[in-house]
């Protein structure tokens, strides 16, 4: 499996920490290209930003139209119709996309895997069924993806990586109630989950990227 197209950000020196952000339906890897300048992580040395591109694919809730899409979304809150398939084959792109970070020298214990809504869902997916362990995981305004299927899946390398969590009380696309669930389940599976609520709609705020640049430094910080 190939990795996806990226978009990276590149510190001056030799990373020392990587963070991947994956983007939502029909967005780009350019939408958060601005978290590079905006999360003051100068504390914890070259950070490496790297931003994937998601294929370009038919989604049918938006009437069969191409667009960048992790995996096609078959109706509105289709907890039971998701389509696997589109979900695994993103899951295999970004572990191969953590591969070639290993190749290039930064290990898995270095890097973080962040994702917005549907980058959200693949991030918590791909991130519990990746055999090295990672630094964390960050969801925003997601929910985690095959839900069923993660405890049998997890693998025991990323069994108690801390995970980030945010989302809007006021979200009309991914209820926050999808989100919570996913609070709920990974924390019963034993994963230390922050968890942050703000009354927003489906996008991102101020104190919510506040929250997140906090988070990174405690799991990226050298002991």
């Amino acid at each position: 499996m190939m990795p996806p197209q990226t978009i990276e950000v590149h510190p001056p020196i030799e990373a020392d920490a990587t963070v991947i952000v994956l983007h939502g339906l029909g967005a780009d890897g350019t939408d958060f290209l601005p978290l590079a300048d905006e999360l003051d992580l100068r504390a914890l040395g070259a950070v490496r930003w790297v931003f994937p591109r998601a294929p370009v694919r038919p989604v049918t809730i938006n009437g069969g139209h191409r667009m960048r899409a992790w995996y096609d979304i078959l109706g509105p809150g289709a907890v039971r119709r998701e389509d696997e398939a589109g979900l695994r084959e993103s899951f295999a792109q970004v572990h191969a996309l953590l591969a070639r970070e290993e190749a290039r020298g930064m290990p898995a214990q270095r890097t973080v895997l962040a994702g917005f809504s549907q980058g959200c869902a693949i991030a918590l997916g791909a991130g519990l069924r990746h055999a090295r362990p990672l630094a964390g995981v960050a969801g925003l305004s997601g929910y985690l993806p095959l839900a069923d299927a993660a405890a049998a899946e997890r693998n025991a390398a990323n069994a108690g990586t801390p995970v980030f969590l945010a989302h809007g009380s006021r979200d009309g696309i991914v209820g926050v109630e999808r989100g919570r669930a996913a609070r709920d389940a990974l924390a019963a599976l034993g994963h230390p989950v922050q968890w942050h609520e703000y009354p927003m709609e489906h996008t991102v705020c101020v104190e919510e990227l506040q929250a997140l640049a906090q988070w990174l430094q405690q799991v990226l910080h050298r002991r």
